[in-house]
């Protein structure tokens, strides 16, 4: 099974041989039913032949049009705690995709943890989760956490992020590249986060930019980059870990995430001395003999900590006292950038 490091490889071309230039037209190949179908799903709603819902509360939106790894997650606990700050109590909606037998998933666990005491529903018909916090919570406003793609619960503010490492999927379509719609699909965005951006040049942010004004020329005023900015390190059982407490010193690094080059990127900006890497598929479920190879692979490369996300470090054993999760915040890179964006934000909701 390829991970995602690997895939990305792949997916990236041209290089590579005669092999992997087939398996890339083979992907293609299958890309091409899945954009009819997504396109006939797209056709249904916008013509309203496939129902919308609309809650009594004010339902905003965050999501992606690529698979995995834009962050999402970070920026749906800054809007959250954005809503609470204005005395407003949000609740959350979710899929659940990949929970545990328990039910809940690596990043109800991390909202959790991120967003302490704020209700948060898991279910494929974020409609149905709506209708049962609404009965028993009454929340003010819910802010759907990766819901760009689920269409039938209607939104009143439709943010959408895009990933500054990998903006546009590879320029195809699933399983082909990493795009989950086509990028025609940026019409029906109100705002967009680039985010990661301080990992880029200026002249590809520009460029970026400007191929989502292309396809969305209303966003002129509503395009923010965001950078994710390590500040400290967080142990399983809580405590936390000044970065300088490690710098300097070797560490492995683990994780089953959407975009683990990213990940790895925020860790040698926060000064951290990588001398090996792990990466899992995206939600993985880590077992005694996944620690176990790592801990091995850690120790031949003479390293002490293992370093991961905090969606990772939710899912491993609460004493596991050598591994340790890169804490990040969201930052927009223009101040006056958040200030528009609290004002969007506020102005649907209040």
């Amino acid at each position: 099974m390829l991970n995602q490091v690997t895939f990305r490889r792949l997916i990236r071309g041209p290089s590579g041989g005669s092999l992997q230039s087939m398996v890339r037209g083979l992907l293609w190949m299958c890309s091409c039913p899945y954009g009819i179908a997504v396109a006939l799903r797209n056709i249904a709603f916008d013509r309203g032949w496939k129902q919308v819902r609309r809650l009594s509360r004010p339902v905003i939106s965050v999501g992606n049009i690529t698979t995995g790894g834009t962050g999402k997650t970070p920026i749906v606990a800054a809007v959250v705690r954005l809503l609470c700050d204005s005395g407003l109590h949000p609740a959350i909606l979710s899929r659940g995709y990949r929970a545990d037998r328990s039910g809940i998933n690596d990043e109800k666990r991390m909202l959790d943890q991120l967003c302490p005491g704020v209700p948060h529903g898991q279910h494929s018909d974020r409609v149905t989760a709506a209708q049962q916090l609404t009965s028993c919570q009454n929340p003010d406003v819910f802010v759907m956490d990766d819901g760009f793609q689920h269409r039938r619960l209607y939104r009143d503010l439709n943010l959408l992020l895009i990933d500054a490492s990998s903006p546009f999927g590879e320029g195809y379509l699933l399983p082909r590249g990493l795009l989950r719609e086509p990028l025609t699909s940026l019409r029906r965005a109100d705002v967009v986060l680039i985010t990661r951006a301080d990992q880029t040049t200026p002249d590809h942010l520009a460029a970026i930019c400007q191929t989502i004004l292309r396809y969305n020329p209303e966003l002129q005023h509503q395009v923010f980059p965001v950078a994710f900015c390590p500040t400290s390190l967080i142990r399983p059982d809580g405590r936390t870990i000044a970065l300088t407490d490690l710098s300097g010193q070797p560490v492995f690094l683990l994780s089953g995430v959407g975009n683990p080059q990213a990940f790895a990127q925020s860790c040698r900006s926060a000064s951290l001395q990588i001398v090996g890497e792990r990466h899992f598929a995206d939600h993985h479920h880590y077992t005694e003999s996944d620690l176990r190879e790592v801990r091995d692979l850690a120790h031949q490369a003479g390293a002490r900590w293992l370093v991961t996300t905090h969606k990772d470090l939710v899912k491993l054993p609460s004493d596991a006292t050598d591994v340790a999760a890169l804490q990040i915040e969201s930052a927009f890179l223009v101040p006056e950038h958040e200030v528009r964006f609290r004002e969007l934000v506020r102005a649907q909701v209040m």
